[in-house]
């Protein structure tokens, strides 16, 4: 079976009543994960964008409590993982000023990292592709949090 594309979809949903679209979300929810979580942050924590943050800062914390430090590959694994939940969790957003709050505090705790980070060059260079992803998306901001978030980052680029 092809899907087909979302415009298709749009208008086809633009056809069913309020009650079949409820049956479609539940529906959809059932089959993903992703798809739960997605419609969790749009029913419940999209209207409170600054406690979202902070849960999602939360888990990552957790998540960096709970790595192996025996050896680098299993820390570069986790790293990866975490990453992979950062950028998951700011796509549900789709706001530039969350993903760039994530991005930054996920740096944060990985600069401060035991064992450091800057004795492995996988992990450097994942570092370091964050922070330049950071200045890009920064660049698109509004000049107040472009200046905000550049002193943020000239703390974590020492």
């Amino acid at each position: 079976m092809k899907a087909v594309s979302v415009v298709t979809i749009k208008k086809e949903l633009k056809h069913r009543s309020s009650e079949e679209l409820l049956e479609l979300c539940l529906r959809l929810s059932k089959f993903k994960k992703e798809n739960k979580e997605l419609l969790t942050y749009l029913l419940f924590e999209s209207h409170d964008e600054s406690g979202y943050i902070e849960s999602v800062k939360a888990e990552i914390n957790a998540q960096f409590e709970g790595i192996n430090t025996k050896n680098y590959f299993y820390i570069k694994k986790s790293v990866r993982k975490i990453l992979k939940t950062v950028k998951k969790y700011a796509r549900y957003s789709l706001k530039k000023e969350t993903e760039v709050e994530l991005l930054l505090h996920f740096c944060t705790v990985l600069k401060d990292f035991k064992p450091s980070i800057f004795k492995n060059v996988t992990l450097t260079n994942s570092y370091e592709r964050q922070i330049v992803l950071i200045k890009k998306i920064v660049s698109t901001l509004h000049e107040d949090l472009q200046y905000d978030y550049h002193l943020e980052l000239e703390g974590l680029e020492r």
